[in-house]
């Protein structure tokens, strides 16, 4: 089983994969933790990926297709595994359909978590980050942070990151529906695209994840 979650960012895709990871034993993929792990082990990809950040670039699409590659190769990408945060655009998609045509592989199923703008601002914008652990509060939904922190350490205190701005999450929401929003007319053409509300509480998003992707009312629990 091969997933592919595409949402903005705070829809929760990266929240529900990791959930869904334990349920269904097949791992998740994010680019950024498989760029870190490669550069780390020092791969052939992973240097390569390494150049490029270390001179202030992006990683090319082609890295990241090779990086890819390298990872499902792997034990325990065998039944399979669900990509977050990539593919991103369509040629990226494109690309990624390629690589998986090549190991007799595809795409079962796109899930997009489908929320209104103004709740991600309201989500992310409520969020606050503990300047000692980074522990997570949120000033509407909880836990909520107080007048000394996380309360673990001495002297630590809990701020607003600055790509929790109101200003800024607007502007990543802003480049979302310009360069990644056009994915979800392209898996529409695929026939693989399901669409859920994200807007829901975690617990009705991840029932509605677990049934667009067929598995049992007992596996739901």
């Amino acid at each position: 089983m091969i997933l592919v979650f595409v949402g903005p960012p705070g829809s929760g895709k990266g929240t529900q994969a990791k959930k869904l990871s334990a349920k269904a034993s097949i791992p998740q993929l994010s680019t950024g933790d498989m760029l870190r792990a490669a550069i780390a082990a020092k791969t052939q990809v992973g240097l390569k990926a390494k150049s490029f950040i270390d001179a202030g670039e992006l990683v090319p699409d082609q890295v990241v297709i090779d990086l890819i590659a390298e990872r499902i190769q792997q034990p325990d990408c065998t039944a399979g595994f669900i990509l977050d945060g990539f593919p991103r655009t369509i040629p990226q998609a494109e690309a990624l359909d390629e690589l998986l045509k090549s190991h007799s592989k595809k795409i079962h199923k796109t899930i997009e978590f489908s929320i209104p703008d103004g709740e991600l601002v309201r989500r992310l914008s409520g969020r606050r980050t503990c300047t000692v652990c980074g522990s997570m509060f949120h000033v509407e939904f909880g836990p909520k942070p107080t007048s000394d922190g996380c309360g673990e350490f001495p002297s630590c205190t809990v701020v607003q990151r600055s790509d929790d701005q109101p200003d800024v999450i607007k502007k990543r929401l802003d480049v979302y529906h310009q360069q990644t929003q056009p994915l979800v007319k392209f898996y529409q053409g695929t026939g693989r695209l399901s669409s859920l509300d994200a807007a829901l509480s975690p617990e009705q998003v991840e029932t509605q994840v677990k049934s667009l992707i067929g598995l049992s009312p007992e596996e739901v629990r």
